[in-house]
């Protein structure tokens, strides 16, 4: 994930909640010079109602059957209440709230009470934050949240504000530490940053061709001369399933974003080594978002990784990797194909990012996905399912 680490003396004193000691120092994450503790202290301020609360549990649900984090990103919050990431994509009607969080928010921030506030509701607008809520669907539909923060620092602990209604129906806040295995049964709403919106996710992906089981993620189409050319033998290879075997970074953070990237030579059948340069390499690449909660457990895929693999194609590049952010490199792979019984090598090169952490990469070759077809094969901290498919 990326994160901006600065330390810094921090002191709020908004007005209106509970004074909590914040002297001292403090490691904290800032992203456009709005730091995710001063959210989650406004947030904590507000008079929450039920009307927000199913606004929140809305859109992070929505964002999670979209096959992204259970997150409500900041700008759908202002522009487009309980949307959920992905819901402009597959064009889901707008939800309408009689109070949406936003008010509370643009109230609060023009209010006397923001006392010391550095942002206006246009900066958290366009600030690339969002609330992370994981394991949402526990919520019992009435209890309010903690609310945190990511301090940037890979800790597995923060502290949270608590917020409780009295008897008297006034809210109460106090400082509390919250890890993991709280939030698995409590409501915990986290200010983070979001690292996954820009992406197309596959289940995305999916609902766009109107529900079909096998798609493709994003490729390059192969481009050749031969129209006339023998289109026997030729396959569709399918990853058929993914299972992360562990979290790669702090539940802070939110879940992981695993880039699945295959460079080959689509419907390849030259006869010449002339011919084999009017063929460009192809590159499938596509995002697989996989929550917290769901460390362990497969998760169907069914994207196309080539969708003409001929019997000339011997070998392709295959790259996993979990984002983290960075400048841009490239991976030069090289893949290989036959021509007359004679083995031809091919090189393409695969963007990756400087931080990413590299999951698993090499080549793959015709005889293993023949042989290992339909079963489970093991790939750094993920399993995965291949299926080699006879094509129509």
């Amino acid at each position: 994930m990326k994160r901006l680490i600065l330390i810094s003396i921090l002191s709020l004193s908004l007005a209106a909640c509970e004074q909590i000691d914040h002297n001292g120092p403090e490691i904290r994450d800032r992203v456009n010079d709005i730091a995710t503790s001063e959210v989650a202290k406004m947030l904590s301020c507000l008079p929450l109602e039920e009307p927000q609360l199913r606004e929140v549990h809305d859109a992070v649900k929505a964002s999670s059957e979209n096959g992204y984090d259970e997150e409500y990103t900041m700008e759908d919050l202002f522009t487009a209440p309980g949307a959920g990431v992905g819901d402009k994509a597959t064009k889901v009607a707008r939800r309408v709230y009689s109070t949406p969080l936003k008010d509370l928010i643009n109230n609060y921030l023009s209010s006397t009470k923001a006392g010391s506030s550095t942002f206006t509701a246009k900066d958290l607008e366009k600030s690339g934050l969002q609330l992370y809520w994981p394991w949402y669907d526990n919520w019992d539909g009435k209890s309010l949240p903690a609310i945190t923060f990511d301090p940037g620092d890979g800790s597995t602990s923060n502290v949270a504000y608590k917020m409780t209604r009295g008897i008297d129906g006034v809210i109460q806040v106090k400082e509390i530490v919250v890890d993991e295995s709280y939030a698995s049964k409590n409501p915990v709403w986290i200010v983070n940053t979001n690292d996954d919106a820009g992406f197309t996710s596959v289940e995305v992906l999916r609902k766009q061709l109107e529900g079909g089981e096998v798609l493709i993620g994003g490729k390059k189409k192969a481009r050749h001369t031969k129209a006339d050319s023998d289109t026997s033998g030729i396959k569709t290879l399918v990853l058929k399933e993914f299972t992360m075997l562990r979290n790669y970074d702090s539940w802070l953070c939110g879940g992981s974003e695993f880039f699945v990237k295959c460079g080959s030579l689509e419907n390849f059948t030259a006869t010449t080594e002339e011919e084999m340069l009017a063929y460009d390499p192809s590159i499938t690449d596509f995002v697989i978002c996989v929550q917290r909660k769901d460390v362990g457990i497969p998760q169907t895929v069914n994207a196309i990784l080539v969708s003409e693999w001929t019997n000339q194609l011997e070998r392709c590049a295959f790259l996993i990797l979990e984002d983290d952010g960075g400048t841009w490199t490239d991976w030069t792979a090289e893949g290989e194909v036959k021509i007359k019984s004679k083995t031809y090598g091919f090189k393409l090169k695969i963007p990756i990012r400087s931080r990413d952490d590299i999951v698993w990469r090499g080549t793959l070759s015709s005889k293993y996905f023949t042989k290992y077809s339909g079963q489970k094969g093991g790939f750094g901290d993920v399993e995965v399912v291949f299926d080699m498919l006879e094509s129509d």
